[in-house]
C-alpha cells in the first residue's frame, strides 16, 4: 500500500513509520525537521513541510497518488504550537481533495468528545464509555491542564465531517512509551471503561489496521489498554 504519514518524526508518527515500513508499505514521510529522521535516511521519501504555514502545492505532491494518509499531528510545544493540529489538518484535507485521495486516519484524544466546538456547540457532558472517576474528576482535570490542545483537536474533528473524505479518528487516553503489544481494546463512538492508558506504538498499530476496514470509515474510535 502507498501511504503518506504526516508528523512522521513525532511520538505516534515515528511508530506509524516504523510499523508501515516493517509491513512493506511504500511510505512518504512528511516532517517539519528532516534531521529527526537522519537515522533512517534513504529508506523512504521525505517531504519537508511546515504545517503552520502550509504550501498547498508541496502537500499535494506529498499525497497525490497515495492509497491513504495518516496523521500523527499534534503540538510539540503546546504553547508555541497552539492551533497546529486544526490548521495542519485543514491543509491536509485540502491537499487530498485536490488530488482525489480519500482515505484519512488521524489521532485525537479521549476527552475531545465532550469538548464544545463550532460544529458541536453542545456536546454531551460525559462520554458514554467513561466510568465514575473519569466522568466526575479525570476528564475535568485533563481538560483544565490541556484546555487549548483539546479545543484545537475539537476544531480538527469539525473539519472532517464537512469534507467528502473517508476519515477515521482515533481517540486515545494518556499515551505511554511502552513497546508495541498489539493487545488493546477499541470501541466505536465512545471511550473505554477504565481505559486510562495506551502506548503510542499500539495507537499506531490500530491506525494502520483500520485503513482498509470499511466499518471504520467516518467513525471516531476509542482505544485503550
Amino acid at each position: 500500500m502507498q501511504l503518506t504519514i504526516f508528523a512522521a518524526s513525532g511520538g505516534i508518527g515515528r511508530h506509524l513509520l516504523e510499523q508501515a515500513e516493517a509491513a512493506g508499505h511504500d511510505v512518504t514521510a512528511v516532517v517539519r525537521d528532516p534531521q529527526r529522521l537522519t537515522d533512517r535516511a534513504g529508506r523512504f521519501r521525505v517531504v519537508t513541510a511546515d504545517l503552520a504555514a502550509p504550501d498547498a502545492d508541496l502537500l499535494a505532491s506529498a499525497v497525490g497518488g497515495r492509497d491513504a494518509v495518516l496523521s500523527g499531528l499534534g503540538p510539540r510545544h503546546p504553547k508555541s504550537d497552539a492551533g497546529i493540529t486544526s490548521r495542519g489538518t485543514k491543509a491536509i484535507v485540502a491537499a487530498m481533495q485536490a488530488t482525489g485521495v480519500r482515505r484519512l486516519v488521524v489521532v485525537s484524544a479521549a476527552p475531545v468528545g465532550t469538548v464544545p466546538s463550532p460544529g458541536r456547540p453542545h456536546p454531551p457532558k460525559h462520554d458514554p464509555g467513561d466510568g465514575f472517576f473519569m466522568c466526575h474528576l479525570g476528564r475535568r482535570l485533563a481538560r483544565a491542564m490541556f484546555r487549548a490542545h483539546y479545543a484545537d483537536l475539537a476544531l480538527m474533528e469539525d473539519i472532517l465531517p464537512r469534507s467528502d473524505l473517508d476519515w477515521t479518528v482515533s481517540r486515545p487516553p494518556r499515551l505511554t512509551d511502552k513497546p508495541l503489544s498489539g493487545v488493546y481494546r477499541t470501541a466505536f463512538g465512545r471511550n473505554l471503561r477504565g481505559g486510562t492508558l495506551v502506548s503510542r506504538a499500539d495507537v499506531a498499530h490500530h491506525m494502520l489496521r483500520v485503513i482498509d476496514r470499511p466499518e471504520a470509515v467516518r467513525q471516531t474510535i476509542g482505544i485503550a489498554d
